[in-house]
């Protein structure tokens, strides 16, 4: 018993520290930008100031010079959506050719996907950018999107999980006649389910993240995500309206949020399996 006291306690300060920082912000959105800035702010919400909600969703309202939120919520909503989806689809099928299909230097194509995790996104970034540009992409959703749908990491996953698949399974879907694209789709794919929940999750919060990329390859503001926009709003130190940096910087912890509550129950099944 006293053990379990011990082990809630350690939990719930570990659920405060993390929620700390939160709250203040949340309060610093409810406050006035001026009491902000003197260092007068107050850890109890101000309830008629939720009303910057509204103003910074609409882009109206003091300090409104960056366009409506709501345009890059969903912005980075469609992105990062995309980015997973994307990675998800393109990393089964790499997987799926590495593990279960013969030809010419198949290994070479793994470890080549391998090694590129070697590399960071920095370090690409300038070469990247170039292809993007020669494509004419430049300013374009798909500029935001497609360079960052490959994923060595997600693809080296796949294919751990494909190559634990009895041979047996294989052999007698095989037998009943079933082509590669069927043995994917009704054998591989629901296999994977939990481990595509679990990844998809992951790569969505990684897509929301983005700031690096989507900074030099949009310079249309009608292509700001939330992220950019944050960043936007925060002028010099006598000219930032805190409060709606502040309530933009909550009203982006939302949509990763619901999306990990969504599918928290398949998040955790999907690291559970992928440990065994």
């Amino acid at each position: 018993m006293k053990g379990r006291l011990v082990t809630h306690a350690i939990l719930a300060l570990g659920a405060a520290l993390f929620l700390l920082p939160v709250w203040l912000v949340f309060s610093a959105s409810t406050q006035d930008a001026g009491a902000i800035n003197r260092g007068e702010l107050s850890l109890i919400p101000r309830l008629e100031g939720l009303s910057i909600y509204a103003d910074v969703l609409a882009g109206t309202g003091a300090g409104a010079q960056d366009g409506p939120v709501w345009r890059m919520l969903a912005l980075s909503f469609a992105m990062a959506f995309a980015i997973a989806a994307g990675k998800i689809v393109i990393s089964i099928l790499s997987a799926y050719a590495v593990a279960f299909f013969r030809f010419p230097l198949r290994m070479l194509c793994f470890w080549t996907i391998f090694v590129t995790l070697m590399l960071p996104v920095e370090v690409r970034i300038i070469p990247t950018f170039q292809v993007v540009a020669g494509f004419g992409m430049i300013n374009s959703f798909g500029g935001l999107v497609v360079p960052l749908i490959a994923s060595a990491t997600a693809t080296l996953l796949f294919r751990q999980t494909f190559l634990a698949v009895p041979d047996e399974l294989m052999e007698a879907a095989r037998m009943d006649g079933a082509g590669p694209w069927r043995f994917l789709k009704d054998i591989l794919i629901p296999v994977s389910s939990a481990n595509i929940a679990a990844l998809f999750v992951i790569l969505f919060v990684y897509g929301w993240n983005q700031y690096l990329w989507p900074l030099l390859v949009a310079t249309n503001p009608n292509l700001d995500t939330i992220m950019v926009g944050i960043v936007k709003m925060i002028g010099t130190e006598g000219n930032t309206y805190w409060d709606r940096v502040m309530a933009t910087a909550i009203l982006a912890m939302v949509p990763p949020v619901l999306v990990v509550l969504a599918m928290q129950r398949w998040f955790v099944k999907g690291l559970t399996e992928g440990e065994k």
